[in-house]
């Protein structure tokens, strides 16, 4: 084997290494491995290994699965388990539910053996776990000494997995059944072999065979990886310790998280709606109306109210535990040291859905695009609590925005650009909103990988200007994408959201900017898609330009620092319009400095305000 490394740094870093790994067998072993209680020192070295774990599994898969989606955009995830299936780390999008339940129901605990793994995509039968079928979940049992211990699990948004259309999601979905295959939950490998024969069928379903057969392959191979490093930490600390260990990881994320939301969110009964424009079908507004009921020793969330499920794929499974993993990312997003796991399920005493609903959809409503009910899901949560604190909270955010180009190229050979692009997210009541960002891993497509795959020209890549809501805080910006077709002719399938209920500002902050897809801007043949659509047709040399929403802003415009807009101006986020219209603040003729004393006068003419502003201030959003 060759040294490919420095040999001096290679030596001190080896060194360093092994007087890291030295401490921690003191720590571990000045204590006895019968011992059932895992100090505190212990507990943290086990929370980086499995932090580290899951970063290892994740790796991975990004750096050997063959889908864009998942190898660029890192629309994927890992996630580890305890032996009763709670999540013990994982994800901190908030879409998951129990995974390794369904599993258990088909198989039960005591037919398992080492070396099984399972496999489903089945959104009905996980009741929410996976959201909409493209997304395929792997597992596998950990043993130690003969029992099980623990399960890893990898989750990826696989590219197509057959359907109506390619992409196998579609705005003109009317039933589950014509967005891809469905696998029920299934043992697809037993003592180490792989289940051939299972797996032929998934990838004869794909109109793109290779890339499913490689994201099987290194989804699995993340499960593996995951067992692997299981079981190294359970013959090093022992299977007591370890268990102990996972519960204090999972109590400690539980009273972090109601700690504080009792801390920021007051006892009494709180109410917030918002709407999705449509489900691409005709049908819409859909509405979401939550009650939060807090108390000083119990937490309820109810969504009953929320609209029936709709004839479009806009409906979303969700899973209990969707709500509580929103807010207890809002609430520990800063703190490192707790891990978004089973504990922030258990700090919601209570989540009440109605079968039914746009949120527990029955068999078979299409799910494909329940990406803009998750979206504005975390908006409602967020208005919950901008309901109970008076406005101290962040504000709403546009929907990322998904595309698909599919054409045949120059060869015949069919082609798919399956992107999403990013949008602005609320401002936060002591800064900024994020701009440009895409909710998974905060990713675009590379210009050159664009260019190089798809037969497309990428024209423009730009903030959106004037997109993020004004506010003492400003709302993130979205972006703009300029493409030119390449091919003879494309189809494009879009959905876009947040138009007619744009994101609403909070304590002040005015509703960010909207979304577009129009194709020739500015040309005689100028026309706009329709938001959520399938089926538009360009040709070569058409230009596609998409524009993405932003964030609403937090607090009165008016008082956002002139020194603060000028530099907006400056680097592209706001206009000069918007500067005196929105913040009050004039520029000079130029441009390129403030003019003190017109922007004194202006803001001496302060409009008055309210708690939430969309289409104008209001009190509460209906």
């Amino acid at each position: 084997m060759v040294d490919l490394t420095c040999g001096k740094e290679a030596n001190h870093t080896a060194e360093r290494q092994r007087g890291l790994n030295d401490a921690a067998d003191i720590i571990a072993s000045a204590r006895p491995r019968g011992n059932a209680v895992c100090d505190s020192i212990t507990l943290e070295i086990v929370r980086g290994a499995l932090r580290a774990t899951q970063s290892e599994m994740e790796a991975l898969i990004e750096r050997t699965a063959m889908s864009p989606f998942i190898r660029e955009k890192k629309d994927f995830y890992a996630a580890l388990f305890d032996e009763d299936g709670r999540l013990i780390v994982g994800s901190n999008l908030p879409i998951f539910g129990d995974v390794i339940g369904p599993i258990t129901e088909y198989y039960p605990l005591a037919t398992m053996r080492a070396g099984d793994i399972y496999w489903y995509n089945d959104c009905y039968a996980s009741r929410g776990a996976v959201s909409h079928s493209p997304d395929q979940v792997f597992a596998c049992p950990v043993f130690c000494d003969g029992e099980i211990v623990a399960f890893a699990q990898s989750w990826a948004h696989f590219n197509d997995i057959g359907g109506m259309r390619a992409g196998s999601l579609s705005p003109d979905c009317e039933e589950i059944f014509q967005e891809g295959i469905i696998v029920p939950p299934v043992l697809v490998g037993r003592d180490g072999k792989l289940n051939d024969e299972l797996l032929r069928v998934f990838v004869r379903n794909s109109r793109f065979p290779a890339m499913a057969q490689g994201d099987t392959r290194a989804s699995i191979a993340a499960i593996r990886l995951g067992e692997r490093r299981l079981i190294e930490l359970f013959e090093r600390f022992g299977r007591a310790r370890m268990r102990d260990a996972f519960g204090q990881l999972v109590e400690r994320t539980k009273s972090a998280v109601r700690e504080r939301f009792h801390a920021l969110v007051p006892p009494g009964e709180y109410r917030f709606s918002d709407a999705l424009d449509s489900d691409g079908q005709g049908h819409g507004p859909v509405n979401l109306r939550y009650r939060l009921s807090v108390t000083e020793n119990r937490i309820e969330l109810d969504t009953t109210e929320s609209d029936d499920q709709v004839p479009g794929p806009v409906n979303f499974l969700m899973s209990p535990s969707v709500p509580a993993a929103v807010f207890a990312s809002y609430l520990l997003g800063e703190h490192s040291e707790h891990l978004i796991n089973a504990g922030a399920e258990e700090a919601l005493d209570k989540v009440h859905l109605r079968e039914g609903s746009v949120l527990q959809p029955r068999f078979p409503a299409p799910l494909g695009l329940r990406g803009i009910t998750l979206m504005r899901h975390m908006a409602v949560c967020l208005g919950l609590i901008a309901t109970a604190t008076g406005g101290e909270a962040m504000a709403a955010h546009s929907a990322y925005v998904i595309w698909y180009l599919r054409g045949r190229d120059k060869n015949g050979e069919l082609f798919l650009m399956s992107d999403g692009i990013g949008v602005g997210y609320g401002a936060r009541p002591f800064a900024d909103g994020n701009d440009a960002v895409y909710l998974v891993a905060q990713e675009n497509y590379p210009a050159e990988f664009l260019e190089a795959i798809y037969p497309v020209r990428l024209l423009r890549y730009d903030i959106n200007p004037d997109t993020g809501g004004p506010g003492r805080w400003r709302g993130g910006c979205g972006i703009i994408r300029e493409f030119e077709l390449l091919a003879s002719e494309a189809v494009i399938s879009i959905r876009i959201d947040g138009i007619d209920h744009p994101p609403w500002g909070v304590n002040g902050g005015k509703e960010g900017g909207v979304g577009r897809c129009v194709i020739n801007p500015g040309g005689a043949n100028e026309r706009v898609v329709p938001p959520i659509s399938d089926g538009t047709i360009i040709r070569r040399g058409d230009v596609v330009c998409i524009e993405t929403g932003g964030g609403g802003g937090f607090g009165h415009p008016f008082d956002r620092e002139p020194e603060r807009v000028l530099a907006d101006v400056r680097g592209g986020f706001v206009g000069p319009g918007s500067a005196e219209a929105d913040y009050g603040v004039v520029l000079t003729a130029d441009g390129r400095a403030i003019d003190e004393v017109a922007t004194q006068s202006r803001r001496s003419e302060r409009p008055s305000i309210a708690l939430f502003h969309r289409h104008g201030y209001r009190d509460t959003l209906e």
